[in-house]
């Protein structure tokens, strides 16, 4: 009898656990069911969308790389539609953005600057940073000065001073009071031509930039 009472004694408290997991399994198994149901969908979801998006990255590559290839061959006509059908029909993806870059590109060397300027644009605002982004501002600028819209293209120039080598820097600051003296802002030119001096005085652009200041010295105001 004794014995029989410390048996029980000794199994009661697991007994107790199986009847507290059993409670707990009843109480919040269902919850934690649901959970992993929801994180396996969030799962099967994502692997569709990266397929779905790799899918679309494939197509737009495709068509931008014929694009470019008709960009390199001086088929500016027949590079630019394509650029801007893959823009339009993939926007997100990679080569959906760099189409708008392409597209700038055609824009520039059929003579269209201002729809150049607004394609560099739209590509800036999805890709801001980057070695291919300073180079499209440089694009940027040419274009908004052959479209005479000076004071925009002087303020890029000046942007893009020090994000490539010095001879460009040198270049920019010179195309800067370029667009200023179209401005018939003789200050503002002068400004940036004696940076140019100061700062990049040993590059190419410093003897046309010494010229420069001359003719605006020489100048009535």
């Amino acid at each position: 009898m004794t014995l029989e009472r410390e048996s029980a004694r000794l199994e009661d408290p697991g007994a107790k656990l199986l009847d507290s997991i059993s409670s707990h399994w009843a109480r919040y198994g269902r919850m934690v069911m649901i959970g992993g149901g929801v994180v396996a969908a969030i799962a099967v979801g994502a692997f569709f969308t990266l397929r779905a998006r790799a899918a679309d990255e494939e197509q737009a590559a495709g068509k931008l790389a014929e694009a470019n290839l008709f960009f390199w061959q001086g088929a500016y006509d027949r590079s630019l539609p394509i650029a801007l059908q893959v823009a339009v029909q993939w926007p997100k993806s990679p080569s959906g953005i760099d189409a708008h870059r392409l597209a700038g590109d055609n824009h520039f060397w059929l003579g269209k600057f201002k729809d150049s300027a607004a394609e560099y644009r739209l590509y800036l605002a999805r890709k801001k940073s980057g070695l291919v982004s300073e180079t499209v501002r440089r694009s940027l600028a040419y274009a908004l000065e052959s479209d005479h819209q000076f004071k925009d293209a002087a303020l890029v120039y000046v942007g893009q001073v020090g994000k490539f080598d010095r001879e460009s820097s040198a270049e920019f600051l010179y195309a800067a009071a370029r667009c200023y003296r179209q401005l018939n802002q003789p200050k503002e030119a002068e400004q940036v031509l004696k940076r140019l001096l100061d700062e990049y005085g040993e590059t190419s652009q410093a003897n046309r930039a010494r010229i420069l200041l001359a003719e605006l010295a020489a100048a009535p105001r």
